[in-house]
């Protein structure tokens, strides 16, 4: 059975919103966008590169997987990341996108997205990561299908923004099953489920 990741930067405040570049998401005129790009180090770039390289598929909302796509297949080399995000399997979770997707090792999640999720956790040494993918992730999670939560934490309160846990959503206890600290304050904590999924 495969085991689902979700790997996403967050502020203090849980704030996941254009984490990246200032045009990243700008829904609800958010004006902090590229708001991580100071706390890089080189061990968050190792932490990342690390996750990328174990192999495994890749997991995207609509939204997310249309920002990656105007992003990295043109992205300039030598990058650790380019090559590893351009040649994974990526599946994407859309009720509005069409086959055949643009970027290449696409492919649509058919019907219900949490049952295709679950099918392809089915799968021998399926392994899946969810990069971004605010809403989905809150489905994932609804349907206790998350195993473990790479979260890197940075020291900064935003006071707005979209969140990954938000008010109304899932409820889930966690265990810290591991814990880094960058050169420039980012914990990267791992959390797995502390309980058994409740039916």
């Amino acid at each position: 059975m495969g085991k689902l990741t979700v790997f996403n930067s967050l502020t203090l405040d849980g704030v996941m919103q254009a984490p990246g570049r200032p045009d990243e998401d700008l829904r609800g005129g958010f004006q902090y966008g590229g708001w991580a790009a100071r706390y890089a180090d080189p061990v968050t770039a190792s932490l990342a590169g690390e996750g990328s390289s174990k192999g495994g598929a890749l997991l995207f909302g609509r939204r997310t997987y249309e920002d990656f796509y105007k992003v990295w297949p043109s992205a300039p080399q030598p990058n650790p990341f380019t090559d590893i995000l351009n040649n994974s399997q990526k599946y994407v979770a859309s009720r509005t996108l069409r086959e055949p997707l643009p970027w290449m090792n696409s492919a649509l999640l058919k019907g219900d997205v949490a049952q295709a999720v679950a099918r392809l956790k089915e799968e021998p040494d399926m392994d899946l990561m969810v990069l971004g993918s605010g809403e989905l992730v809150q489905t994932l999670m609804q349907h206790h299908l998350v195993d473990q939560y790479t979260l890197l934490i940075h020291p900064l309160v935003l006071g707005s923004g979209r969140r990954l846990f938000n008010d109304g959503g899932a409820y889930a206890s966690l265990r810290l099953v591991d814990v880094k600290t960058t050169t420039t304050g980012v914990l990267i904590a791992t959390y797995e489920p502390a309980e058994p999924a409740a039916n």
